[in-house]
């Protein structure tokens, strides 16, 4: 009987494993989907394993996203055969660190440089330094204000970015498919940002146009837990019959779960992030968050990498390029296991 049982366990083990590695290789597949529609826009390869140095600035380290991001930008140069130093604000609203930051990155030897800024003015100076110093950018994310750009003399080399409207129309679409009807609200990042006015936007525009579903607010938290826990609080102490937040990044959207957690009402208000991030996803699965809008950080840097060395090659990178997007809510958390 024991030997049965041993043997009907490894057939199981067995037949699970082969599960896990198909549910893995179909998880890749999607990873390498958005890597290879990322390429057909970038177009025409650089030469690899030149050994290149290359400069990241992100946002800060005390966002998790950032932190993802800082990892792929790293083994995408690995992969590449390059070196990438990333740098940082030590904070995501110190926007005068994060000039001084880009300044000095403007005085090293980097072949190019990419850069997300915290809002779309605060880089303009360290960017016509760089163009000064021969030092080709590239705008990643969050959009840098090109007219006041160019107004003071400076210019971009390359735009790698989401539709940032778009992320937050599919996270509001997402809830009204599940709530129906009622009260919802958004919380926003920093006020003038391009993510968190383009994805104020996109969710404003979903929840207005359905019909049975009314925006009773729009709080500013400039991607603070604590600036977002209060809103959530307040929102929700003004709005009893609540039925759903939407959360211009997980960060805030996380502090808005404990909000709900703590006012008894996480099982009746849907919460929705954007980012992936994952402690998002764990959130997800927990029931602490419904959704989050995302997309593979792998396959974005790998993208800003070759743009980097095209440019630094003398290759043309004029065109921007779009990364597809994913939404994520509890019905497919799982399908999202090391989608990164």
């Amino acid at each position: 009987m024991k030997r049965v049982m041993a043997a009907m366990l490894a057939v199981f083990t067995a037949a699970g494993l082969l599960a896990g590695s198909a549910f893995a290789a179909q998880e890749n597949a999607r990873v390498k989907e958005i890597e290879n529609t990322l390429m057909k826009q970038i177009g025409d390869m650089p030469k690899l394993n030149g050994g290149e140095k290359l400069g990241a600035l992100v946002i800060s380290l005390t966002n998790p996203y950032w932190v993802g991001m800082k990892d792929a930008y790293i083994a995408a140069a690995e992969q590449y055969g390059v070196n990438i130093e990333v740098m940082s604000a030590p904070t995501e609203g110190d926007k005068q660190s994060q000039l001084e930051t880009l300044n000095a990155m403007a005085l090293k030897d980097y072949k190019a440089i990419v850069l997300s800024p915290i809002e779309p003015y605060n880089l303009l100076p360290g960017i016509i330094q760089c163009n000064k110093n021969g030092i080709p950018v590239i705008n990643l994310g969050p959009g840098i204000n090109v007219d006041s750009l160019k107004e003071m003399g400076g210019r971009l080399d390359g735009r790698l970015t989401v539709d940032f409207a778009q992320q937050g129309e599919l996270a509001a679409s997402d809830m009204v498919k599940r709530i129906g009807t009622g009260k919802v609200a958004i919380i926003q990042g920093i006020p003038g940002a391009a993510q968190s006015e383009g994805r104020t936007a996109g969710a404003k525009k979903v929840f207005e146009s359905t019909k049975g579903v009314e925006l009773v607010s729009v709080q500013p938290a400039n991607w603070d837990s604590t600036a977002a826990y209060n809103a959530a609080s307040d929102i929700i102490q003004a709005h009893g019959d609540l039925k759903g937040i939407f959360c211009c990044n997980d960060v805030m959207a996380l502090a808005a779960s404990r909000a709900l957690t703590d006012a008894g009402l996480k099982d009746k208000v849907l919460l929705y992030g954007v980012d992936g991030t994952e402690e998002a996803k764990t959130a997800i699965k927990e029931g602490r968050m419904d959704g989050t809008i995302t997309y593979p950080s792998s396959a974005y840097a790998k993208a800003a990498v070759i743009m980097l060395l095209k440019l630094a090659q003398g290759m043309d990178m004029s065109q921007t390029v779009y990364c597809p997007l994913d939404v994520i809510n509890t019905e497919n958390v799982a399908q999202f296991d090391g989608y990164m």
